[in-house]
């Protein structure tokens, strides 16, 4: 007699997005009893992990799924992601051209040229106000920024902007693919995103175990 054997079907998979908050590491076990965990803010089930991460002083846009073959695919796919940057200064066009064109940063002792970025100003950008508040310079201007890219170096657009003599002050993911949170998006807040729409949001198609066993 022979059955179809499903190791795990698409409603079983857990989809969810959340708005990171700043100082949390985007992990929810750490050798350091020191730090922010996701663990403090939510409880999911137990084979639910980030997909890549932000880093501890950045803030917005993280996935977490148990379903590794979304991992695989949104790491190794090159899925464009959106960050809006607060930067000292006033950013000029020969600047955005810079940036969207390469530029060098450190990266594991060498110096690597990023692959071209989009990037353009942003106004009137209003996200919830950030604990701690962002120091700015008190005769200094800043600007907004955003900056798609489709790669992920370490700390790879705060680099970036330091490079061209623009520190980043404050940096939120607000998109990956096609899902995106807004100004409005509550910070610490968490979204479950339904298996049917992983497809359309980040252009991977689910394929389940379908192995025919004795």
């Amino acid at each position: 007699m022979k059955e179809n054997v499903v190791q795990m079907n698409e409603q079983e998979f857990k989809y969810y997005a959340i708005f990171k908050p700043f100082g949390y590491l985007s992990q929810f076990v750490c050798e350091h009893n020191n730090k922010k965990l996701l663990g403090d803010l939510y409880q999911l089930e137990e084979d639910v992990m980030p997909i890549g991460r932000l880093d501890e002083h950045s803030e917005g846009l993280l996935l977490l799924s148990n379903n590794g073959k979304l991992h695989q695919h949104l790491l190794a796919h090159n899925v464009e992601k959106e960050y809006w940057v607060l930067v000292e200064g006033d950013v000029s066009n020969e600047t955005i051209k810079q940036l969207e064109e390469g530029v060098g940063i450190s990266h594991q002792s060498t110096i690597y040229n990023t692959k071209p970025a989009k990037v353009r100003r942003l106004e009137g950008v209003e996200f919830p106000e950030r604990y701690p508040r962002v120091r700015y310079h008190k005769y200094k201007p800043h600007t907004w920024l955003s900056i798609c890219i489709r790669e992920g170096r370490y700390r790879q657009v705060r680099k970036m902007t330091a490079v061209v003599g623009h520190p980043t002050l404050r940096l939120v993911r607000v998109r990956i693919g096609n899902y995106q949170i807004s100004t409005q998006t509550p910070i610490g807040s968490i979204t479950p995103i339904k298996p049917e729409e992983v497809d359309k949001l980040f252009d991977f198609k689910m394929q389940l175990n379908n192995n025919i066993t004795p």
